[in-house]
């Protein structure tokens, strides 16, 4: 099992750094932590180039968690602004000339799309901005999302497509906008006022707008304290001092009818739930894992109970509660 949960995330990675994902960011994650995925990212044919400053992605937090998150208790200023569906790419400045322009890849290295960007009537981003470098600056990395129209179809599809047109006018010709999300090196001592320095420089913001003219897929919350945020540090993915808030996936109520312990061809004994069948999205679901005893317990499930249920990432069934009626 282990072995073909490995072969479909290798899949879905090349899927989505082509630009034409198979699966949610969610069921992605899910599936990466069920089977302890050790890579992240894909090698693509093309120039790859080293990011000057590593790319993290934001932890999920979903409403129905509660309020547990540990950024819940920060007690300083925290903002919240739209999380952009669309492609996370890099945008490079030296000395303030327009340097690199690179896809997310891996976080480390990603694909050099500059020639898309460089291009004289290509507006999305300036060609300069005055970087600091009286403060010791010299190259500064901007964070940011491209992002597709909703009404266009496959929005996000569409958008990450386009970073891999070998034509740059063809890309010239899409309908798609830059909207910047960070800076690196931090330069003011808040994330609202470098914001607000890069809208001064001519970027989009997220802080800007709403934004609902382009597809979303949960909130923000981020420390504004630069100092603070720097504080916090990283995990190997992630940020610790921001996340994505995110409503969870489409739920049902169901009764619990057994549960069975299925072995793992790694040898790992699992508890699975055996359910009345209920239909969610397009499919019918009648097992959904149960992770292990302790979550069992801390559910406070028995047979017979009513149960929700949702489909992790569109995907995965899971038993999210005890719902009693």
């Amino acid at each position: 099992m282990k072995n073909e949960t490995l072969e479909l995330l290798e899949q879905a990675s090349k899927a989505y750094y082509e630009g034409a994902p198979i699966m949610t960011d969610e069921a992605f994650d899910i599936l990466s932590d069920l089977v302890k995925n050790p890579r992240v990212g894909y090698t693509v044919e093309g120039s790859r180039v080293k990011h000057p400053f590593r790319m993290y992605s934001l932890n999920k937090w979903y409403t129905h968690q509660g309020a547990e998150h540990p950024l819940f208790e920060y007690s300083g200023p925290v903002l919240t602004t739209p999380k952009l569906d669309g492609a996370s790419i890099s945008v490079v400045y030296e000395d303030g000339f327009l340097s690199q322009v690179a896809t997310r890849g891996d976080g480390r290295e990603g694909i050099d799309i500059t020639n898309k960007f460089s291009l004289k009537t290509n507006f999305m981003v300036p060609k300069t901005i005055p970087v600091p470098v009286f403060m010791g600056i010299h190259k500064l990395q901007i964070l940011g999302e491209v992002v597709a129209h909703k009404t266009i179809p496959n929005a996000r599809n569409y958008a990450a497509g386009a970073l891999n047109l070998k034509d740059p006018i063809e890309f010239l010709n899409r309908s798609l906008s830059f909207i910047a999300h960070g800076m690196v090196p931090a330069i003011q001592t808040t994330y609202k006022e470098n914001m607000k320095l890069l809208a001064d420089w001519g970027f989009r913001t997220v802080l800007q707008s709403d934004y609902n003219e382009f597809p979303q897929d949960g909130v923000v919350w981020r420390i504004d304290n630069e100092a603070d945020f720097t504080d916090k540090g990283y995990t190997a993915h992630h940020p610790r001092g921001a996340f994505a808030l995110k409503e969870p996936t489409e739920s049902h109520v169901s009764t619990l009818l057994d549960v069975v312990w299925q072995v793992g061809k790694s040898g790992v004994v699992s508890p699975v739930a055996i359910i009345e069948p209920v239909v969610i999205g397009e499919a019918t679901v009648s097992r959904a894992t149960l992770h292990n005893i302790a979550y069992i317990q801390k559910l406070g499930l028995e047979i017979g109970c009513k149960v929700e249920v949702i489909r992790s990432g569109e995907i995965i069934p899971r038993i999210t509660g005890r719902v009693e009626i």
